[in-house]
């Protein structure tokens, strides 16, 4: 069945590149590209199967969304972020799952979760303040999960996610920005909200595969370790910006005239085929780093192994090594094209534009990431919860 969710994927890619100037110009995805999305089975791909979703393996899930980054880096980036929310919600009660799928199994979840807020204790749950920025894709959610730490006695006890639905918080639209303009991150603005307790997920319970969702979801996906799972999420839509940029590269340098060398074809130019060459390689090995390394941690999970703790070190280095090969590849290529490649509603400049935006994100990081490596390789203690 996932083999036809990533067929259908790739009938509607040729309409996400028609519509990536509108997602830019909205400021965030238009509906009907999100029906499409829908419509394919795309959000159904890590969602459980007691809910009418696959539970597919992990490495289908982000080899879709490169996919589809590939032909808008906005649209990527906004379906890699909701499509893994129901990996999360999987994680939750099942009380906390019925709330949001309970009479519509197609209902969607956006997400920010820097700790912005804070929830404190109350008898029967948690009242929850906060202001969360960045979270995409929220104009196209019924809930949202928001981050933060669990306030007791005025000290901080625990940390988590809290769940709530639309009509507890407000969307204040403030995303006017250079790139990933279409991805509509707009800022969750939650004022004394109660959420029951079966709607918590402690990032400690996530961390020790103790989330109460397990009891029901027992497919070998929900057993991923969060500190890959997120970041991958990240990386995945800029390496498919890369390989959009690289199409349209090569298409655009297959037809230009560089005037300042008499009229010589870019494609014949030697040092244009050595830089494609060069980028081509590149975004290539961050895909099978990427990719290579959430097989080897699914295989293991499937084989009922644990995931080994180097492995989970390594997918952390070679994700943010991966955005890094992949902005570089970019920059290679837009600096190469030429002063047509500048024009606004062109893909290589949107592309590059997206993937740099991209970069900025906390999970994306080079220099945190190699440090816990490199802390792991000398047998020093990880204390960094993205792992």
């Amino acid at each position: 069945m996932t083999q036809e969710v990533t067929e259908r994927v790739e009938a509607l890619l040729p309409t996400l590149r028609e519509k990536a100037q509108e997602a830019e110009d909205l400021r965030r995805l238009p509906d009907e590209t999100v029906k499409a999305l829908q419509e394919t089975g795309f959000f159904r791909l890590l969602q459980p199967k007691q809910w009418g979703g696959y539970a597919a393996d992990p490495v289908v899930f982000y080899d879709t969304v490169r996919r589809i980054a590939s032909a808008c880096g906005s649209t990527g980036w906004v379906a890699g972020i909701i499509g893994v929310h129901n990996w999360h919600l999987a994680l939750f009660s099942q009380q906390a799952q019925q709330d949001v799928w309970g009479e519509d199994t197609e209902v969607r979840v956006s997400s920010s979760y820097a700790p912005m807020g804070a929830g404190v204790v109350t008898d029967d749950g948690y009242t929850v303040n906060g202001s969360w920025a960045w979270s995409s894709g929220s104009d196209h959610a019924d809930w949202v999960v928001v981050g933060g730490p669990v306030i007791k006695d005025g000290k901080p006890v625990d940390f988590g996610s809290f769940l709530i639905p639309r009509s507890e918080y407000r969307i204040d639209d403030v995303w006017n920005v250079v790139g990933l303009r279409g991805t509509g991150s707009n800022t969750i603005v939650v004022e004394n909200v109660f959420v029951p307790r079966h709607r918590f997920l402690s990032f400690r319970a996530m961390s020790e595969l103790k989330s109460p969702g397990l009891e029901q979801n027992t497919d070998p996906v929900y057993k991923m370790p969060w500190g890959t799972i997120h970041p991958t999420t990240i990386s995945t839509p800029i390496v498919g910006m890369a390989y959009g940029a690289y199409a349209a590269h090569v298409e655009h340098q297959g037809k230009r005239i560089r005037a300042a060398y008499a009229g010589e074809k870019a494609k014949d130019d030697p040092f244009a085929k050595v830089r494609i060459a060069e980028a081509a390689s590149d975004i290539d090995a961050a895909w099978r780093q990427l990719s290579g390394n959430i097989a080897d941690e699914y295989a293991h999970i499937v084989a009922g192994e644990e995931v080994p703790f180097e492995l989970r070190l390594r997918a952390r280095r070679d994700q943010v090594r991966a955005t890094g090969r992949a902005i570089a590849s970019i920059d290679k290529l837009f600096e190469s094209s030429g002063a047509t490649a500048l024009a606004n509603g062109t893909p290589l400049q949107r592309f590059w534009r997206d993937a740099h935006a991209g970069r900025v994100h906390a999970a994306n990081d080079p220099e945190r990431a190699y440090t816990v490596f490199g802390s792991g390789e000398f047998g020093l203690p990880i204390t960094d919860t993205m792992v």
